[in-house]
């Protein structure tokens, strides 16, 4: 009786085993999926201040650029405020890792750039996107994000 007793026990595990792995695949995938999200709010807040700090003629840009950054590392430099200040101010500690490539590698957008575009005209950096060609869970691409 105690072996019958004992299998039916591990049946009994194994199919309650079986039904939390789908769950927590889930969950590993919600959780990339948020950090994406705050990665790309991080580098786009990151831009729009940077945007707003050149309009605002606190950091010297280069002409045609618009006031947008040249490339991602720009927000990650020092760039000193004023003409005569010493004060330095970085938009980026470091650029996130794309949770979804495991790079640091993030596909850019240019002003003159059409807005469903995949290739970087080179000029600024005025939006970004995942380089990921997977399928979130609600149904989007991540590389619409």
């Amino acid at each position: 009786m105690t072996l019958l007793e004992l299998i039916i026990a591990c049946a009994i595990l194994l199919i309650l085993s079986s039904a939390a792995l789908p769950i927590a695949k889930y969950t590993v995938i919600r959780q990339k999926e948020a950090e994406l999200h705050r990665d790309l709010r991080e580098i786009k807040d990151a831009i729009d201040r940077y945007k707003d700090a050149a309009d605002r003629n606190q950091i010297r840009v280069e002409i045609g650029s618009e006031g947008y950054p040249p490339d991602l590392e720009t927000l990650v430099k020092p760039i000193q405020l004023g003409a005569g200040s010493d004060m330095k101010i970085r938009f980026l500690r470091k650029i996130p890792v794309d949770p979804m490539t495991g790079q640091a590698e993030w596909g850019l957008r240019a002003v003159q750039d059409d807005p469903d575009s995949t290739s970087w005209g080179g000029k600024n950096v005025f939006d970004v996107y995942s380089k990921s060609t997977g399928t979130a869970l609600d149904g989007t691409k991540y590389s619409d994000w």
